[in-house]
């Protein structure tokens, strides 16, 4: 899933750093309701880097367990936990888990079963 808001002020950092994924401090993102196939997910994130051009953004993301949809970013991230399933309109059915690699393309339209609390890290390219 894409952020919902890549306009979010980026947290101050070095050009280079280091976080434990699992350890950084997210906040509520704001999921539209018309997203949601079932259940009450809710998502939360933080932006870790953004480009000045805000073409690009790093971070970690977290949603609950429920079945939403969404189109996505160009994206680019890695599941440090939790389980899902993401079904790509006219592509792949996605199982993914802890040390899952995933790329999205731009545009691509899905629904996202997540069976555990899932946390990932990410890159998008917009």
């Amino acid at each position: 899933m894409s952020t919902s808001d890549h306009s979010a002020v980026p947290v101050p950092v070095p050009a280079s750093f280091a976080v434990t994924v699992a350890d950084v401090e997210l906040e509520p993102e704001d999921l539209d309701p018309g997203q949601i196939v079932s259940g009450d997910p809710v998502v939360t994130g933080t932006v870790l880097w953004e480009s000045p051009d805000g073409k690009q953004v790093r971070g970690i993301w977290q949603i609950t367990p429920g079945v939403v949809t969404d189109v996505e970013a160009n994206e680019l991230f890695v599941v440090v936990a939790g389980r899902a399933t993401v079904e790509v309109e006219g592509g792949e059915t996605l199982e993914l888990g802890p040390g899952s690699a995933c790329v999205l393309r731009e545009g691509d339209k899905t629904v996202w079963t997540v069976h555990e609390t899932l946390r990932k890290a990410y890159h998008i390219s917009y």
